[in-house]
This record gives structure tokens, sequence and C-alpha cells, in this order.
């Protein structure tokens, strides 16, 4: 389905100068992009008609006239990364502005032989055939119109390239910092992680935003998992709170394969993130964590595609959510097992917390199940704190932000004890707080 506005009219996503593109351009990435966008113009803008489009209104996105940013962005006073910086944290880190990477921002140290990490564009201009097998083949062009204009607009982002059997001895630390501009930017960066048979990381990725400016971040990271590769993946989406954030996630597993992936979504006023999962090989598993919190308007919508299409194979999702004032989330998850999927092993849950009663939330957990010997179940709940350990708290003397912010954060904690390492994820249990605490009583 799409709207009476032409897709041609997001076109201007795409308008970067020549000089924004690498050097020489690569005749393989040239099709790709030509064909990402034939086909985001034959899939047009999806509606509320669409299922998956249902409760994730696209008008307040479309209405802010994006466009893409043509000029590199400036560097930044040394202040400004140091801002950002997590205490304890160390890391091979990258920095993106504006979807753009900085090395002169970006400290990467010494990497072991069969590591490559940096940025997706140089690593185009210098050895596109290291990214020619493995770019876009876990995603394609994407799953919707936004990331098929992310495929049709591919230029800079993230590149981690693991040989078989390494194991980096720090996590990579990926800074997306949006710095707002006079006329509303857009930002689409492209990432790609690959591990070798074997390999073993752990990515942390957040996503920042200057101040309250106003700019979309459109991003796609594939993520390809060899024989026995292990990666854990921690996601922090903390934009603008004027900002529109849209990410597409999409993972390939090779046999006996591990994938952790703790997803927190605490801001921007319009996010939607698409997590989509496929098996390539017998016994591998993945994990999805999930937790947002969503007020003052907010929308902040999660969708799960996770297919098991091989014997053998287990999956959990678990996400959680915090509501108050007037905000909103949705939950869309579904788990798919094919026919010869025997023995696989699904579990999810979507539990919520709604501390007002103007907050909203739609939550869809789905299973289709296709084989006769599985283990597979789903839930949801949708609740309020209960008056008595809210009680219990108050007589004893604690204020009420702060009783209930105790209460929030243990509901919470099953999913923040997932990040790490540790100083990632008391930076995260902080901001958490912070927000409780601010939040409307009512």
């Amino acid at each position: 389905m799409s709207t009476d506005m032409p897709v041609t009219g997001l076109e201007q996503w795409l308008r970067p100068n020549a000089a924004k593109q690498p050097r020489a351009e690569v005749p393989w990435l040239a099709e790709t992009r030509r064909n990402a966008l034939e086909q985001a113009r034959r899939a047009g803008i999806p509606t509320s008609k669409s299922e998956a489009w249902r409760y994730t209104g696209l008008k307040g996105l479309l209405d802010q006239g994006f466009v893409a940013d043509e000029a590199p962005p400036a560097a930044l006073p040394p202040q400004v990364l140091d801002d950002l910086l997590i205490p304890g944290l160390d890391s091979h880190r990258i920095v993106l502005v504006n979807g753009r990477f900085m090395a002169a921002h970006s400290s990467l140290g010494e990497l072991s032989a069969g590591v490559r990490i940096g940025g997706l564009r140089a690593l185009l201009e210098t050895d596109p055939d290291a990214l020619r097998a493995h770019l876009t083949r876990v995603a394609g062009a994407g799953a919707h119109l936004f990331s098929q204009l992310n495929t049709a607009g591919i230029d800079d982002g993230l590149a981690v390239l693991l040989e078989r059997g390494t194991r980096l001895d720090k996590p990579i630390e990926l800074i997306h910092l949006s710095v707002g501009a006079e006329t509303p930017r857009v930002a689409q960066p492209r990432h790609l992680v690959v591990l070798g048979d074997g390999a073993q990381a752990t990515l942390i990725e957040r996503y920042l935003g200057q101040g309250e400016s106003l700019y979309c971040t459109n991003s796609v990271a594939e993520i390809s998992l060899g024989r026995q590769a292990v990666l854990s993946h921690h996601r922090v989406q903390l934009e603008s709170p004027r900002a529109f954030h849209i990410t597409g996630l999409y993972l390939s597993q090779g046999d006996q394969s591990h994938y952790t992936g703790v997803n927190v979504g605490l801001g921007a006023s319009w996010a939607r993130t698409d997590l989509v999962a496929r098996f390539r090989g017998e016994g591998a598993e993945c994990r999805f964590e999930g937790l947002y919190l969503a007020g003052d308007g907010q929308l902040i919508d999660y969708h799960l595609d996770v297919e098991h299409g091989l014997p053998n194979c287990a999956s959990r999702e678990r996400f959680k959510g915090i509501l108050y004032g007037q905000g909103r989330a949705v939950f869309d998850g579904r788990v798919r097992v094919a026919v010869d999927a025997q023995q696989s092993d699904a579990q999810m849950v979507n539990n919520n917390l709604l501390l007002s009663p103007k907050a909203e939330v739609d939550t869809k957990p789905q299973l289709e199940i296709y084989a006769d010997d599985v283990k597979c179940s789903h839930g949801t709940t949708v609740g309020q704190l209960e008056p008595e350990r809210l009680f219990y708290l108050r007589a004893r003397g604690i204020p009420a932000t702060q009783a209930r912010r105790i209460l929030c954060l243990g509901f919470a904690e099953e999913v923040i004890a997932q990040l790490g390492p540790g100083a990632l994820r008391e930076h995260v249990s902080d901001e958490v707080g912070r927000r409780l605490e601010a939040a409307p009583l009512d």
C-alpha cells in the first residue's frame, strides 16, 4: 500500500553531491543502489492499511522535509566528544557525525591480525572487493521503504570484518552523534559486521543527539555470523527529544553461532526499530532483549521477525516497556517455525508498565508454527505498579518519585543486567532512573 505522496518526495534523502560518493564508483555498488531505488519506488510509502504500519503513523516524519546533508561535518571541539564518553568504558571507538566516519575523533588502538574496523566509505574506496561478498547479502534491499532508501544511498557507516578464530580484547564502541542544522537533515549510516567461524566480539552502538535538534537517523545494520561465532551486541538509542529514528537490523547466523542483542530505546520523538533474524545453520541461538521508555508524546516502536527455517535452533525475545505521560509504544513480534524446523525452541514475551492513564501500548506477539516437534511459547502483559508495594515504600518515608523509580528499575533490571561491560550497564541504569524521576506522576 502507498500514500498519494510518491516515493520521489523522499528521494531528497539521496541527494549527496558527487564528492560524497567514493572517488571511483564501484560498478556492483552502483547497480545495488539503482536496484534498491527501483524497489523503493515500487513499494511506495506504507499507510495504516499495511499491517506492519498500522500503529506507526508516518505523517509527522514525512512533514519534516528532511534532506541529505551534502557538506561533510565539521570537526567537533574536543570537549563535545569528552562529554559523550562513558567513564571506565575501554573500547575500540568509532565516531560518526551525521552518518559520516570521523577518523580524527575515533580511537581504534592496535588491532590484531585478521581484524578490520573502520569507516565503510574508506573501505569502499581502498578495497571494495573485501565488501562485495557481504554488503547487502543479509538485508538485500531491505524489508521496507526506509531500509530500501538506505541501500539506495549507501555511503558511510561502520565496517567490522573479523577473520576465522579472531577474538577482540575489548568492545567495539560506535558513537553516532547527530548535530542539527538550519535545514532538517537525514543521515543514513550503513553498518556491516562480519564474524568468521569461531570469531568473538562485543559491539556497543550509541545513538546520540546534540541538544534538542531536529533530524532523522535512518540506519541499517547487516550482521553475519559464521560457524560457532559469538557476538554480544548492545544498542542504546538516546536521540534528541525532537529527532526521528529508524533502524533496520538484519541478522544471519551460521551453525552453532550465538547472538545476544540488547536494545534500549529512551530518546527521540518518534522511533521505529525492525529486528530481522534468519538461521542458516543448525544449532544456532539468538536472543533479543529490549527495554523502552516513552513519555511526553513519544512513540517507540519495535518490530521483530525471527524465522526458524532449520532444525535445532533456539530464539529468545524479551522486551519490557515503561510508559508515562502521553507516551506510546508498539511491540509487534513474529516468530515463524517452518515445517522442517523440528526441535526448534522459541520463547517470546512482552511486559509493559503504564504509569499514566494517558499512556498507550499496542502489543502483538505472534507465533506461526508449521513443525510438530517444537517447544514454543509467547505472552504479553500490560499493568500498573502494585499499590501495595508503592505504599510499603512510602510508609518508610521514601518520596513518591523515588519510590516509583525504585519499583520501575526493579521491573527493568532483568534487561539492564544483560548489558555489558559494567560501565555501560551503570550508565544506562542512571539514565533510566533520571528519566523516571523527571516523569509526571499522573
